[in-house]
């Protein structure tokens, strides 16, 4: 089988007819809705035709942008050195910026309106994108004049955004001091990193050491940066008029504090049972007061199935049919249509991702197969992502756009079909391999993710009043991981240059980049435990819901299944089945011996 995607279904080339003619069009809309906005948006009469005819022109251009862009931002996803890709990405970022002024004016124009509802009630396609109007219109209570909010955008460019380009030059061309097999070498950062799960231990030691010490090469830079991009980041969050860069976050997420506050009152009560989880895996490899961090990601146990590609997509599509056909059939397809690429090779970037493309109702998933068990989970989660972009290709391009903390829903809904039924099948050993991934990825999402976010609102708590040093950095990291992990990571083994190396504390437009991932994991659980009591029930709705969740807050798109997102019984729910596997885990630990 052909493990290579076609982008076809986008363009055949950048020299095509069709590419060629689109970029014309692109450019030639761009400046319509630049001028229309200008001569329509400044006086608010005719509300009802002016919204009506923004949401026409914003979709169509939306539309052809997104399917632009994902040519080239695929095409340099398996060809990095692509030049003529990277030409032409940076010209659509570039002319794509523009949009700026007429999406202010018309912010301002919604802003303007005291009869929303009624305009909305009169008209089709305002009624069809009633959430989206509504959510402008709250957003109006944050927003800058058009000037600000223009300045805001550029000032950005030599501010947050070039602070972050700084830090991704500094960690990606560090070179680490190491000694191995009795030789001095110079590696990359991330092949450092990616020592933490190899199988020999005093080389897993030997990375943990050798990379702490590389980062006093970077940390006073990285400060800087961190600084910077914090600083800018509580300056405008105070001008729009935000208690907090927390609940700005929380706004654009679509997520109330309550929900926030309940999850997170959940996972305090479990992290006991994941400290035993660590306690037990640093007794395996031979540890007695707690897991090092160098071995939180140390493979154990045996999993030696592998499966070609074909057997993977037989397995992945017949469990996906347990679930329902509509979600097999969807998986098959994505394999015979040659949506994925899945083949390893020189100009690839590695991980995996799926990107959803409504323009043409299609989905395109990147990974890099290697046979392993993991790698079946892999391409099931990013099918998972395709199904949720194939539940919303019937949406308007402005309906299906989802906040952040319900994306992982259908992938980690997938995994676990997948996940469940490899557990069933699989010998003590294997079980007790499959478990520990599972469980250790829980861990990362939820313990780990926990800790994160600690430091972080302790960091913009501190940088309200002043920057902060190198060694404040590492001390409210060290105590984040402390109150995160417990006794259950030795504490003369932790990272506290956790703040460097992760790339999400130095988004200046994305802050708290971690309890979405949190949010995620656990309320796609909880919906696995509904599921499982009332499976044809739960199928009827699972799709509906995909469906909605592009025009509605976290709260009412999880009523639709039934959910309390506001219940603590829920996310308990959920973290009771990582309880299950860790006690199971543990059990299978003492069994083999």
């Amino acid at each position: 089988m052909n493990m290579r995607w076609s982008l076809d279904e986008l363009y055949t080339s950048f020299e095509s007819e069709e590419f060629i003619s689109d970029m014309a069009r692109f450019n030639k809309e761009i400046e319509n809705f630049i001028q229309w906005a200008d001569e329509n948006l400044k006086t608010s009469d005719n509300p009802v035709y002016k919204t009506e005819e923004y949401l026409k022109r914003s979709i169509a251009l939306s539309q052809l942008s997104s399917k632009l862009m994902a040519y080239p931002r695929l095409t340099l996803s398996v060809e990095a050195k692509n030049e003529i890709a990277l030409q032409y990405m940076d010209k659509l970022q570039i002319k794509y910026s523009e949009i700026t002024k007429p999406s202010v004016q018309f912010e301002n124009f919604i802003g303007s309106l005291d009869d929303l509802e009624k305009i909305i009630e009169s008209s089709k396609i305002c009624k069809e994108h009633s959430f989206y109007l509504n959510e402008i219109k709250e957003s109006t209570k944050y927003s800058l004049s058009e000037k600000e909010e223009i300045l805001a955008s550029k000032m950005s460019h030599t501010g947050s955004k070039a602070w972050s380009k700084l830090q991704n030059i500094l960690t990606s061309t560090l070179l680490v001091d190491i000694e191995l097999d009795g030789n001095l070498k110079q590696l990359p950062l991330p092949i450092i990193r990616n020592m933490a799960h190899n199988k020999d231990q005093e080389v897993r030691k030997t990375a943990y050491i050798s990379e702490l010490k590389a980062y006093k090469k970077i940390e006073e830079s990285s400060a800087a940066c961190l600084n910077g991009i914090k600083g800018e980041v509580i300056t405008i969050s105070q001008m729009r008029g935000y208690n907090s860069p927390l609940e700005q976050t929380l706004v654009t997420s679509r997520m109330d504090e309550e929900t926030l506050n309940t999850m997170l009152k959940a996972i305090e009560e479990s992290l006991p049972i994941f400290h035993k989880y660590y306690r037990k895996k640093g007794e395996i490899l031979g540890h007695k007061n707690g897991l090092p961090f160098y071995d939180i990601h140390a493979p154990i146990g045996e999993m030696d199935k592998t499966y070609t590609y074909d057997e993977a997509r037989k397995y992945v599509v017949e469990n996906f049919r347990t679930f329902s056909d509509r979600l097999a059939n969807f998986a098959d397809n994505a394999f015979e249509k040659r949506w994925i690429d899945a083949e390893p090779r020189e100009g690839k970037r590695g991980g995996a991702f799926c990107s959803n493309l409504h323009a043409i109702k299609e989905s395109r998933i990147l990974t890099s197969f290697n046979e392993s068990f993991s790698n079946v989970i892999t391409l099931a989660h990013e099918l998972g992502h395709g199904y949720h972009g194939l539940c919303l290709k019937d949406e308007t391009i402005l309906n299906s756009r989802y906040p952040m903390p319900i994306a992982e829903t259908a992938s980690i809904f997938c995994e676990t079909i997948v996940m469940n039924t490899a557990l069933r099948e699989a010998s003590d050993k294997e079980k007790f391999s499959i478990l520990e991934s599972s469980i250790s990825d829980a861990g990362q999402v939820i313990v780990d993710i926990y800790s994160r976010f600690l430091f972080e609102k302790e960091l913009f708590k501190r940088r309200e009043s002043h920057a902060l040093s190198v060694n404040e950095l590492n001390e409210i990291m060290l105590v984040a991981q402390k109150k995160a992990f417990g006794n259950g990571l030795d504490h003369d083994y932790l990272h506290p240059y956790m703040w460097i190396n992760k790339p999400h504390y130095y988004y200046g437009e994305r802050n708290f980049y971690n309890f979405p991932y949190a949010f995620g994991l656990l309320f796609s659980k909880g919906l696995y435990v509904e599921y499982l009591k009332d499976k044809d029930a739960f199928v009827k709705e699972y799709d509906k819901f995909l469906c909605a969740t592009g025009k509605n807050n976290i709260v009412d798109v999880a009523k639709i299944m039934g959910i309390d997102v506001h219940s603590e019984d829920f996310f308990k729910s959920s973290l009771k089945l990582v309880e299950k596997d860790i006690e199971q885990f543990i059990n299978l630990a003492n069994k083999i011996g």
